[in-house]
């Protein structure tokens, strides 16, 4: 098997309205569908960013009550996204006027490459990599 890309990836949020203004409104995904499922009673909003063959899907589902996402990034499971940019210092000024903050910058030890780390509003690590 030869696996080619990542087609896409899926999180599960506690307010649909909240994780689209986050999402679509502040850092820029392109919204692809928005469906509310009857049967199962949630939300599901397919987003992408990037384009081409560069792009990814984020799956965001909204369901009902879900358990809290664990504090510590290093529990089973995922850890974090990362998306790439050109400039963090740049990307971090466009956060702070959308009142998202972010941890200060620092460079990745393996690629010397600049990062930073800040949260969607259920807590789940993003980060910026240069």
């Amino acid at each position: 098997m030869k696996l080619s890309a990542i087609h896409h990836i899926a999180i599960i949020v506690s307010d649909i309205e909240t994780a689209k203004d986050f999402y679509v409104y502040k850092l820029g995904f392109e919204v692809i569908r928005e469906n509310y499922r009857d049967k199962r009673k949630d939300w599901k909003l397919d987003l992408r960013v990037g384009d081409g063959a560069e792009a990814i899907e984020l799956e965001i589902f909204a369901e009902p009550n879900p358990p809290k996402r664990t504090n510590r990034p290093e529990a089973c499971g995922l850890r974090h996204l990362a998306f790439h940019v050109e400039d963090v210092a740049e990307a971090v000024e466009e956060l702070k006027k959308c009142g998202i903050e972010c941890e200060p910058i620092r460079y990745d030890e393996y690629t010397n490459k600049r990062m930073t780390f800040f949260f969607d509003p259920d807590g789940l690590p993003l980060e910026l990599h240069e």
